[in-house]
């Protein structure tokens, strides 16, 4: 989902830029993990800019969880110079900060457009828009299958664990707007809101079958 850059923190330059550029003077050939991580100090601001939503899943991360991360876009290991830059930074869950590494093939989420991904359902996998050209299709399933693997069962089963309890009223969709906002966006934009669509009856008959398989 299209991620809007927030404004850096009013500590950002004295915490994290101005240290930083002064260890490059002084370490002008660091890079990757040499670098001085002064950028795990505004984790919190990242995590409260961002509303604790991963730049990649689209799901909350509770500020308690050990796995939120600042990613670097611009692999650190490439661009050192982009290592203390906030705009560089995406709030990213450890396992897909990981996944992503140093490729560069990734689409931005700061320039994503809209409506490049899609959300299908009821099998929960993420696919490219319809209007995408062909070498844009390419890149949508480049960054989610290939580089990301947002599709694998433990992305999938992540939106599972937002999307049941949604399709049982236990909340409504002002929440999970909150808590999954492009899972939110695809229930609306494909009118999915209205609970007697047939697709939910199928989504359930899909639960219920892969509950009875696990037995």
């Amino acid at each position: 989902m299209p991620v809007k850059m927030q404004p850096e923190p009013p500590h950002f330059s004295k915490k994290v830029q101005k240290k930083g550029e002064e260890f490059l003077l002084q370490n002008p050939h660091a890079k990757g993990n040499d670098l001085k991580p002064y950028w795990r100090k505004i984790i919190p601001d990242l995590h409260s800019a961002y509303s604790g939503i991963c730049a990649y899943t689209c799901h909350w991360m509770p500020y308690d969880i050990s796995s939120i991360t600042v990613e670097h876009f611009k692999p650190k290991e490439m661009y050192p110079q982009h290592a203390y830059c906030w705009d560089n930074y995406r709030l990213v869950c450890g396992r897909l900060n990981g996944r992503k590494g140093v490729f560069e093939d990734v689409l931005d989420p700061f320039t994503l457009q809209e409506g490049w991904i899609e959300l299908h359902f009821p099998s929960l996998q993420l696919i490219p828009g319809k209007h995408l050209t062909a070498i844009e299709a390419q890149q949508v399933d480049t960054t989610v299958n290939t580089r990301l693997k947002l599709n694998d069962g433990i992305c999938i089963g992540a939106r599972r664990g937002w999307l049941t309890p949604y399709s049982l009223g236990k909340y409504g969709i002002d929440f999970l707007e909150d808590m999954a906002p492009f899972m939110a966006k695809e229930v609306k934009r494909q009118k999915l809101d209205d609970m007697s669509h047939l697709m939910w009856e199928e989504y359930r008959e899909l639960e219920q079958h892969r509950k009875l398989k696990k037995r």
